[in-house]
């Protein structure tokens, strides 16, 4: 009985392991205001690019380009998360957040 979880246990982790190498060739986009900041975030929760519209550093106050900058790389983030919570559930059959709690994962 033991072998068999220890041998399951090193699928999953082999599973998880592939899911993180991948994470970082997965990008989703976040945005605000409208589109005028959008973020692009990859599955490792790194930042891969920021676009701001040039209309908007004229004509607004940089109080509200950094709120839109944030709201932006929030929605990014959030965006991220699920998208690797979706693929570590189909490739590993667990819920969410319960390989999270794993050691070593």
């Amino acid at each position: 009985m033991m072998p068999d979880f220890l041998k399951k246990a090193q699928e999953l982790q082999a599973k998880m392991a592939k899911i993180q190498e991948e994470a970082g060739q997965k990008t989703v986009t976040g945005s605000a205001g409208g589109q005028m900041v959008t973020v692009t975030v990859n599955g490792r929760m790194e930042v891969v690019s920021i676009r701001i519209e040039p209309q908007i550093l004229k004509t607004e106050e940089p109080a509200f380009i950094e709120d839109l900058v944030v709201a932006a790389l929030n929605d990014g983030l959030g965006k991220a998360r699920e998208m690797m919570a979706k693929s570590m559930m189909e490739a590993t059959g667990l819920p969410p957040g319960l390989a999270g709690g794993l050691p070593g994962f």
